[in-house]
């Protein structure tokens, strides 16, 4: 499966899971929750970049057993590891997350009281979630193993805090990944990120025109698998670069506003408004 065929199939799929499958699931009260206009929309409809990308890695599964495409390859595993692990952490805070407290100060004061927040929950499982991965690709480089796993849980924490505003993350990650792709061409290593694309592109109308909003377990896999795709396709040196960069937007998420900045920067505001609903 090439990445141009995952990214169709995935983008395929996630069309059409909403209206056939799931769409009665995210109306449940459960998952109704305001945006920043006080419009109620459900919330968690990232799930179905998860569910999307497993039918389509399940359909080619069985196309394997007919002896058509090639074979699961271990960044496909790992990206499809990481969606899951950080779709089912962000899940959790979809349900029974309470918001009391915010950022990584917020959640890391909770964890010195012994109180477990949901978003502690996804920083200490995105961060082991990350090692875990990491740790294929760095078998014996303690070093990279740490700086690969610190690059993917900020990538996923990043996302979560661009997810403030109809369609934004969507743009971001949907720019990231054709940056990424068109920079590297490494298309063998990228197909199970193309996949979740794919599927994240299916969203984004639905997204600007609030009738659904991606939660955090859509903006943290999404996060997530775009740094792993970054992990799978740079050098070390890129990566390093990329941390860093990913390491001060995290920081300016929590000391600051990304709304605020970017309303403050007309071309950015105006990419940022663009589709939405007036």
């Amino acid at each position: 499966m090439t990445a141009f065929v995952a990214l169709a199939a995935a983008g395929l799929a996630g069309r059409l899971l909403p209206r056939k499958l799931l769409q009665p699931m995210l109306d449940l009260p459960a998952l109704a929750r305001q945006n920043y206009r006080g419009r109620t929309v459900p919330t968690a409809a990232g799930v179905i970049i998860l569910v999307s990308a497993l039918l389509v890695e399940g359909v080619a599964a069985v196309a394997r057993s007919l002896r058509v495409g090639d074979g699961l390859t271990t960044p496909r595993l790992l990206v499809l590891f990481l969606l899951l692990a950080f779709g089912a952490l962000g899940l959790v805070d979809d349900l029974v997350g309470s918001g009391h407290a915010r950022g990584f100060r917020g959640h890391l004061a909770e964890l010195r009281r012994a109180h477990l927040t949901t978003g502690g929950l996804k920083l200490l499982g995105g961060a082991a979630a990350a090692l875990a991965a990491a740790g294929v690709v760095d078998r014996h480089a303690p070093g990279r193993l740490l700086a690969d796993a610190a690059l993917v849980a900020l990538a996923a924490n990043l996302a979560n805090q661009l997810d403030r505003r109809p369609g934004r993350m969507l743009k971001v990650a949907l720019v990231s990944f054709v940056v990424l792709a068109v920079s590297t061409r490494a298309w063998r290593a990228l197909e199970a990120v193309a996949l979740v694309s794919g599927a994240a592109a299916a969203l984004l109308v639905d997204d600007l025109r609030e009738r659904a909003m991606l939660g955090d377990v859509g903006a943290n896999a999404l996060g997530a698998c775009l740094g792993a795709g970054v992990m799978l396709a740079c050098t070390f040196s890129t990566r390093l670069v990329v941390l860093v960069v990913v390491g001060g937007l995290n920081v300016v998420g929590e000391l600051s506003s990304f709304t605020r900045l970017i309303d403050a920067v007309p071309p950015l505001r105006a990419l940022d408004h663009a589709g939405r609903r007036r």
